[in-house]
């Protein structure tokens, strides 16, 4: 390939990458920029492999939420759930040690070297329901909303315990980022309410 080629490949990954903040390779393949442009760009240092087939520049200023960001990239269909939700909005002290991902039932389960991922499988009502978008370091990621969230907990909370899930509870009452009628509401949808219907009684017995 000649060299004035790939250099043309060269600017137009920085553009995007400087665009976008994270791409996928087919993103960037499909934007004209070879395989074999990204990969002499990953051994000068001009750009960052951070993940399966997930690049970015290596001087942009990230934030601690970034790693969101890369899974929303890598699970294109898959939205932000549980403990790294609750995280996000700020209902936890709880540090993940990977990311919570929420994935459709006949979704291929991630295959992510790093960030960590931890996908659980959702039917199709729980997919649906309470999904905000938040753009992350220029990515536009989903993650439930608050509410939401706090139900899920509840209807996993063998896989995270149901401590993290009455942490997630009060603090979202307390904090007023979700509404209890919301939250019963939630619950009512995905057939969870019989559970959570004390705990949140109580809750709001407690902060009234």
């Amino acid at each position: 390939m000649p060299a004035h080629r790939a250099e043309s490949q060269k600017e137009a990954a920085v553009r995007l990458l400087g665009e976008q903040g994270i791409m996928r390779l087919s993103e960037l393949k499909a934007a004209g920029v070879h395989y074999q442009t990204l990969a002499r760009m990953t051994e000068d240092g001009s750009v960052l492999r951070v993940g399966r087939g997930l690049y970015q520049l290596p001087e942009a200023d990230y934030s601690l939420t970034h790693s969101l960001a890369e899974v929303a990239k890598a699970v294109p269909k898959g939205v932000i759930c549980l403990i790294s939700a609750l995280q996000f909005h700020e209902l936890t002290l709880q540090a993940p040690p990977h990311i919570w991902v929420a994935i459709g039932r006949k979704e291929r389960m991630p295959r992510i070297s790093y960030p960590p991922v931890r996908a659980i499988r959702f039917g199709e009502k729980a997919m649906s329901v309470g999904v905000e978008r938040h753009v992350i370091d220029k990515v536009e990621t989903p993650i439930f909303d608050p509410a939401k969230t706090i139900v899920d907990c509840f209807r996993y909370r063998k896989e995270i315990g149901i401590d993290v899930a009455l942490e997630g509870l009060r603090n979202g009452i307390r904090r007023r980022k979700a509404h209890p009628d919301r939250i019963a509401a939630y619950a009512g949808e995905l057939h969870i309410w019989s559970i959570l219907k004390p705990y949140l009684d109580a809750t709001v017995a407690d902060e009234g």
